[in-house]
């Protein structure tokens, strides 16, 4: 009879053998969350940077970043002094008083006569002015000038280095939504996106239930077709699809600039990932399902509605996401199948007019971009729970 011996060694390296590999998996594990956190980060802080600048004051905005945006800011200010008239005399002096701010938390770090040195003296030094006499300027903004003769002075610059505390508001929503017509973009991208999503969603889910569970003839050829028309760029069919389209438009007397057009064209370049993305799912889906409903007497399109429809809702949602934010981001088709007609301008189409116009209000473009991001989170964060499980459709038997 054989015996198996474990030498003293082989007892004493086996539980740090073990420890070792536990070790590279704990690492392993740290890694990959750690690389997660980076790429979460990577694409969180743009967004919180564009949400942070849209809500900031617009002085503020130009001179400092969102990440200083808690944080008291300094600006230079160039301030014109009251004249002469202005005076008071106080026991043998002429006195001018005043604040600097009308703005409540302003504080000057400090301030100058001169614009070749406007960091002359701190808050709260005395300063000789060229013009006469000497002034006192406090933190809180209030001053003092003081002199022995009368005041004959037309007009004196102050040059301020101001510290601003945070300042948030909403105006400048306000603003884009009233004065810059991206409220009316923005009906415009809906009126562009839903039909653009559902007319794509309706023909695919049809098509894929045929290519999964119907069987004719050509129908792999079919589906080899839908795969080759996946790595079709958009620009290359585009303007063959405006051409026929202009033609139909022209041969039937109507206008080629309408909504119609463009559903029609999202409808086609959305097809293609549709039924793919579709078939792949509903050819997952239990055999043993349908051969029950059909051994009952269900027909095709009673299959269809009741039972594959409802098991497909992930892969559904999945598209709907991808089609959303494809076509409410879409800048190209629209130019080209609706154009730059005031009424119809997509929310893409203002933004990029607003970066001609108003390039250097910052204020403008920052709530006007989160404007346009805001919606598409919206759609992503409602059905998330549905996007991994309709991406891996058909992945895995």
């Amino acid at each position: 009879m054989a015996t198996t011996t474990t030498s003293y060694a082989e007892e004493q390296a086996a539980p740090a053998a073990r420890a070792f590999w536990i070790s590279r998996i704990n690492v392993g594990r740290l890694i990959a969350h750690l690389a997660l956190l980076a790429l979460v980060l990577i694409w969180t802080l743009p967004t919180a940077g564009l949400l942070i600048s849209s809500v900031r004051d617009r002085d503020q905005l130009a001179v400092s970043g969102w990440w200083t945006a808690l944080v008291t800011s300094d600006r230079n200010v160039a301030l014109t002094l009251p004249g002469a008239d202005a005076q008071a005399e106080e026991g043998g002096r002429y006195v001018i008083r005043g604040e600097l701010f009308s703005d409540a938390g302003v504080t000057v770090q400090r301030y100058g006569t001169s614009i070749n040195n406007p960091t002359e003296a701190a808050a709260g030094e005395t300063l000789a002015v060229r013009q006469g006499g000497e002034i006192t300027v406090a933190a809180d903004g209030s001053y003092e000038w003081v002199s022995a003769t009368p005041f004959e002075h037309d007009r004196v610059r102050l040059f301020v280095v101001a510290g601003t505390p945070p300042r948030f508001t909403l105006d400048n929503y306000v603003n884009v939504l009233n004065s810059e017509g991206i409220g009316r973009s923005f009906i415009n991208s809906f009126t562009v996106t839903i039909p653009a999503t559902i007319i794509p969603i309706l023909i695919a889910a049809f098509a894929a239930y045929a290519l999964a569970w119907m069987s004719f003839p050509g129908r792999a050829w079919i589906v080899a077709l839908i795969v080759a028309l996946l790595v079709v760029p958009l620009q290359m069919s585009l303007i063959p699809l405006l051409r026929m389209y202009n033609g139909i438009a022209m041969w039937t007397g109507g206008n080629s600039k309408t909504y119609l057009g463009i559903w029609l064209a999202h409808t086609g370049f959305g097809l293609p990932l549709a039924i793919y993305l579709l078939r792949n799912y509903m050819a997952g889906l239990p055999k043993e399902i349908m051969e029950s409903a059909r051994m009952d007497g269900a027909s095709h399109f009673k299959i269809f509605t009741t039972m594959v429809l409802p098991l497909s809702f992930p892969a559904l949602a999945s598209f709907a996401i991808f089609q959303f934010l494809w076509v409410w981001n879409d800048l190209l088709v629209a130019t080209v199948f609706l154009g730059n007609r005031e009424d119809q301008l997509v929310l893409t189409g203002r933004l990029r007019e607003l970066l001609g116009s108003r390039g250097d209000n910052w204020e403008i473009l920052t709530a006007g971009a989160f404007i346009s991001i805001v919606v598409p989170l919206i759609v992503f964060f409602s059905l998330q729970r549905y996007f991994v499980r309709g991406l891996l459709a058909g992945s895995v038997k």
